[in-house]
């Protein structure tokens, strides 16, 4: 009885905006994760709603990255839909050596140059925010030119905003971030598949042609 009595107030410190929230972010991951188009529509509203969520909760890097991460969708929104005529979707991609060296480099740096200018405000763990939104930066670009490894990116930075969400009472949020690393990994794991599909059909249609 005291469980339930326990879940009923904790229910009660729920805000619809952030029930709206967490419904439309799961949406989305989840369709990104299987790869469908319509992950895009879904994340525009999330990501709006964010912007309130986090403001009131001073998590000031999260809040200016829900912006960015409108932008991207809109972009990502714009990039799936540009498919090769002979393709049903965008293939899956590889990120290169190159990226890995630029995103290690920018993530540094951005982490540094924030959280030096959050520290005078009130925002909350400034540099753990800020290397957690220069991560989530690198990935959103990723996810929205299909590189694969943007899943393995994700999967890191939600453990990690798991644990700064459940010590600013995020419980909501910080369950739906729990959820995002499974669907993260099941993405990773659904896009490596379609990766090797591509390659399979692209050797085939190149030994057809020197046939």
């Amino acid at each position: 009885m005291q469980i339930v009595h326990a879940l009923q107030q904790w229910w009660q410190h729920q805000t619809w905006l952030e029930i709206t929230g967490v419904i439309t972010g799961l949406l989305c991951v989840y369709l990104a994760a299987k790869n469908n188009i319509w992950n895009w529509p879904f994340a525009i509203i999330s990501v709006t709603i964010y912007v309130f969520i986090f403001f009131e909760a001073r998590l000031f890097a999260d809040m200016g990255l829900q912006g960015y991460f409108l932008g991207m969708n809109i972009y990502g929104w714009w990039y799936w839909s540009r498919r090769p005529a002979n393709e049903k979707k965008i293939p899956v991609a590889r990120i290169t050596k190159k990226e890995v060296a630029i995103s290690a480099a920018a993530i540094i740096i951005f982490t540094i140059l924030l959280g030096s200018l959050l520290k005078y405000t009130p925002a909350s763990f400034p540099y753990l925010d800020s290397f957690c939104t220069a991560c989530s930066l690198v990935a959103q670009v990723f996810l929205a030119r299909k590189v694969l490894e943007n899943w393995l990116i994700w999967i890191f930075v939600d453990v990690v905003y798991v644990g700064v969400y459940i010590f600013k009472d995020l419980h909501l949020t910080a369950l739906m971030y729990a959820i995002y690393v499974a669907i993260a990994l099941m993405g990773y794991l659904d896009w490596k598949k379609d990766w090797i599909r591509g390659r399979k059909e692209t050797r085939s249609k190149i030994q057809e042609t020197r046939n």
